[in-house]
Order: C-alpha cells, then sequence, then structure tokens
C-alpha cells in the first residue's frame, strides 16, 4: 500500500501533517491492496488517521482480500483497527466479489497457448 510507505517516510510532523492533507484534498480516494502485507502500529495509526479525517466527509474505496475479522493479521499488534474498521463499516457499501481471478485465467491461458505452439500438429 503506497499510502502508508509515503506516510511512514515524512521525516517531521509537520511533513506528515502536509502529507495527510494531500490524501484529504481528492473527493474519491481508492486505496487498494489492505491485507497482502503486515503493517506495523504506526502504519495502522496513519491509516487510522487517513481514514478518521475523511469519515463522513469524503468517499473512500477500500480493497481487500480479507474479511475485516482477518485483519489482525494485516495490524497484528494495533489498538486501532477496531475503530478503523467501525469507521470503514458504518455507511458502507461492502461488496464481495466471489470467483476466479482473472490474472490466473489470463495466466492458464497463455500457458495453454504457449503449449499450443510447442505441441506437433499431426500428419494428415
Amino acid at each position: 500500500m503506497h499510502l502508508l510507505v509515503d506516510l511512514t517516510s515524512q521525516d517531521t510532523a509537520r511533513a506528515l501533517q502536509r502529507r495527510l492533507r494531500t490524501y484529504l484534498r481528492p473527493s474519491l480516494l481508492a486505496i487498494d491492496e489492505v491485507g497482502y502485507l503486515a503493517y506495523d502500529a504506526h502504519a495502522a495509526d496513519l491509516l487510522f488517521q487517513v481514514v478518521s479525517r475523511r469519515y463522513e466527509e469524503k468517499s473512500l474505496v477500500i480493497t481487500t482480500n480479507l474479511a475485516f475479522k482477518q485483519w489482525d493479521t494485516v495490524f497484528p499488534n494495533a489498538a486501532c483497527a477496531v475503530a478503523l474498521i467501525d469507521r470503514l463499516t458504518h455507511h458502507a457499501e461492502i461488496v464481495t466479489i466471489e470467483g476466479e481471478s482473472y490474472r490466473k485465467r489470463e495466466a492458464e491461458q497463455a500457458q495453454k497457448a504457449k503449449h499450443a505452439q510447442k505441441s506437433p500438429k499431426p500428419k494428415s
């Protein structure tokens, strides 16, 4: 999640506040792939700040591969995880997408095409 890498790289409190304001400006902020990596409590606090400052003010889209009950694996030592989930789910439209990954399907199709090219053609 580039947002957290960006926020944690700010070296002063002033720089952090300025960068947080950057994430508050857009009318819609999309945060992609929450759940693919684990983050420390500081990163969770920063995400909480972004979410809570946007809460009930501006739109937010979060994508994740985990159910909220599994977010303790993403933010294992974060006291704010429950409050973060609370703000994310209040007034939320939660869309669950189930099914085969399109990346996996494309990789399998590419693999089949590659094998078809290598296979000897039957003689007629």
